[in-house]
């Protein structure tokens, strides 16, 4: 069956002034849908039609060699975005609260320490990529990515993550990533993380 795009759980216009309308609108429906498109192109006819993106991406060693970078990047994409809308919200933002909160306080030294190290992540992320908060061995720690890969990849379990591609933020930002980070923090639902956490970060 052909991947196809979530829909998200709010309007284009939900997470203003922080994140613009028409930044969500194209963001969605024309590059996350490029990244579909190309993904079900590459896997059209194989067996890798019928699985679940995310189990695809932490074996990508099994996937054929001629689609594995196609799979790599449109799977990524895919993949990454769909996590994205989850993780945003309007009315949202603020400090980390449940066990989310009390973990990330545990390994961080406190959300203000954690949000610095989070955003210097992604603004020193080169070129086109993604800052994550991830468990990997049972513990919290920030990672980054370049391009549309995931930590997923890598076995990790990805529980917030910023998409820092100029396609997420030139409309509004330009080229001052640092301020569309600190905005997003604005966005950020830490319902979602916490769940996440709770469910997947053990």
């Amino acid at each position: 069956m052909a991947h196809e795009k979530p829909k998200l759980p709010y309007g284009y216009d939900a997470l203003e002034p922080h994140i613009d309308a028409k930044t969500m609108e194209i963001h969605h429906t024309k590059h996350h849908q490029a990244y579909i498109d190309k993904l079900n192109a590459a896997i059209k006819g194989t067996d890798l039609e019928n699985k679940e993106i995310n189990e695809v991406l932490k074996d990508l060693n099994s996937v054929p060699e001629d689609i594995r970078t196609a799979v790599r990047n449109h799977g990524g994409g895919h993949s990454n975005h769909s996590f994205f809308w989850q993780i945003m919200a309007p009315n949202a933002g603020g400090e980390a609260s449940g066990k989310v909160g009390n973990a990330i306080k545990e390994a961080f030294g406190s959300f203000d320490k954690f949000k610095e190290q989070f955003i210097d992540a992604g603004v020193k992320q080169f070129g086109s990529g993604w800052a994550w908060l991830i468990v990997a061995n049972g513990k919290l720690c920030i990672d980054s990515t370049p391009n549309q890969d995931t930590p997923v990849m890598q076995g990790n379990t990805p529980i917030l993550g910023v998409d820092v591609w100029e396609h997420s933020y030139y409309l509004r930002y330009m080229n001052k990533r640092p301020d569309y980070l600190a905005a997003w923090f604005n966005v950020i639902n830490w319902d979602k993380v916490n769940e996440l956490f709770e469910n997947d970060g053990k």
